[in-house]
């Protein structure tokens, strides 16, 4: 868990103005929205615990390609563009993707400060971002845009190993990511709660399907909002929430003649005894060592912000705590008491990279970016291979639909519903909309009877690739 931490001297109120509303954009934009980053020191200890290549030969690729430059995709300079104005809004200093011209697929970019940054990285491991250079330039940075991240932040950041969310679904042992993400424990209620239909019989993408996996979310994500945060902070009631009598309660009054409100749904009560700018690797090697990690920075860019004289941008971590009760993230999500502000606490994540068993042997490996979707991309990739037999590839590039509590709402991409589904959706109290944009960007690998490995990359919605 290398979840970033809230900065020492922040607050619980430090996002609402002095009427208690909340002051738009503060924990999304700027220096202010920057938790103490983690990436570093993750990568520093999973090294530590398990590498056996050297540490210089692995920063060296990355080096090269932040020095010498590469070619945009289209879909990585249309990004640019669009974020030009922010980028310009929230930085004091003009930064190198800010230019008068557009970006164009093809156009080479090179982080030259960035790669500077990696080389310190290289040469003296964590100590090259937490201290020296790099920590004097986040901090200068910070100085001069009204941000709180300082030295002794950066110093103290930790990294900690956490015990696994395990469970088991439809004869396999799953392995997903504990608090502060929400991920693992929300998708073991999500494969729990879908055991007591015959999703199979019913088919993808049925109306039967949908409605059920629809209604299971709502309660969920509910659950979420309530229930979850930093374990190291809250006492989150994980045993519970995955107990089979809580869940046989909890999913007890869906309803397959008509959707429930989500007004009507309140998080359960369990006895007290989890963007967008994300990335994912599903990793299989010779031997059948597995991986799945993912780690973001937020919302696309981040805050915005680029260190000045680093070259790499500041995540807005801080907006995924609950800045105020009952008022949403950037990405819809609500949240309360378990989730609010404290200085050195995790903030709650989405992110649900897991792995899954088959009788003690690796079978599968997932996992995607995409804010608070993540967790019902990951869901529904899942059921693809397991209950409704497709490949790897075929359950990535599905068409996905969400649901999450509040809004009150179905999202599905384009093609998700034909025109009968739609209107029987909708028959059942559905407020289901279809969207151009599109849910996940699954990166996974599966292992075949034959002993084959698969791999299936979102090349359709992402840049997203599958090779070995």
């Amino acid at each position: 868990d290398f979840r970033e931490k809230a900065p020492a001297t922040a607050t619980r109120d430090m996002y609402l103005d002095e009427n208690g509303e909340v002051i738009e954009k503060a924990s999304t934009l700027g220096h202010l929205a920057a938790g103490v980053p983690g990436s570093v020191e993750g990568m520093a200890q999973i090294y530590d615990s398990l590498c056996t290549l050297p540490w210089k030969s692995l920063l060296q690729p990355a080096i090269d390609l932040a020095r010498n430059g590469f070619p945009l995709t289209e879909k990585e300079a249309e990004k640019l563009n669009r974020t030009r104005d922010s980028f310009l809004e929230a930085n004091l200093d003009t930064i190198f993707l800010v230019k008068d011209t557009e970006w164009q697929a093809s156009d080479t970019v090179r982080y030259l400060d960035l790669a500077a940054t990696l080389e310190r990285i290289r040469d003296n491991g964590r100590d090259g971002f937490y201290t020296g250079e790099t920590a004097d330039l986040i901090v200068a940075e910070m100085e001069k845009g009204g941000g709180i991240i300082s030295h002794e932040d950066l110093k103290n950041y930790n990294a900690v190993w956490r015990q696994p969310v395990t469970g088991s679904f439809s004869g396999h042992k799953v392995i997903s990511m504990a608090p502060p993400s929400s991920g693992g424990i929300a998708l073991l209620q999500l494969l729990k709660g879908s055991e007591n239909y015959p999703l199979s019989d019913w088919g993808h993408n049925s109306v039967n399907t949908t409605h059920v996996m629809v209604e299971l979310e709502r309660r969920v994500y509910a659950d979420r909002a309530t229930h979850l945060g930093d374990a190291d902070f809250y006492d989150v009631p994980q045993a519970m929430l995955l107990n089979d009598t809580y869940l046989q309660q909890r999913f007890a009054d869906i309803d397959l003649e008509q959707k429930t409100d989500s007004k009507d749904v309140k998080a359960g009560e369990p006895a007290l005894a989890e963007s967008l700018e994300t990335t994912h690797f599903s990793i299989v090697d010779k031997d059948r060592n597995a991986v799945s990690i993912t780690t973001t920075i937020n919302g696309g860019f981040g805050s915005k912000i680029m260190v000045s004289g680093a070259g790499f941008f500041l995540n807005n971590e801080m907006d995924d705590f609950s800045i105020k009760p009952g008022f949403p993230n950037m990405f819809g999500l609500v949240g309360g008491e378990a989730n609010a502000i404290e200085p050195g606490k995790r903030m709650l994540s989405s992110m649900t990279p897991t792995i899954i068993e088959k009788d003690g042997e690796l079978k599968m490996v997932v996992g995607t970016p995409g804010g608070s979707t993540i967790i019902t991309s990951v869901y529904q990739t899942i059921l693809n291979v397991l209950v409704h037999n497709m490949s790897m590839q075929e359950a990535v590039n599905a068409e996905k639909f969400h649901s999450q509590w509040l809004p009150d709402v179905v999202r599905a991409e384009q093609g998700t519903f034909d025109s009968l589904a739609l209107q029987q959706l909708r028959a059942l109290g559905h407020e289901v909309q279809e969207m151009e944009w599109q849910l996940g960007r699954m990166d996974c690998v599966l292992l075949n009877p034959d002993g084959s490995l698969e791999g299936g990359a979102d090349h359709t919605r992402g840049d997203n690739t599958a090779m070995g």
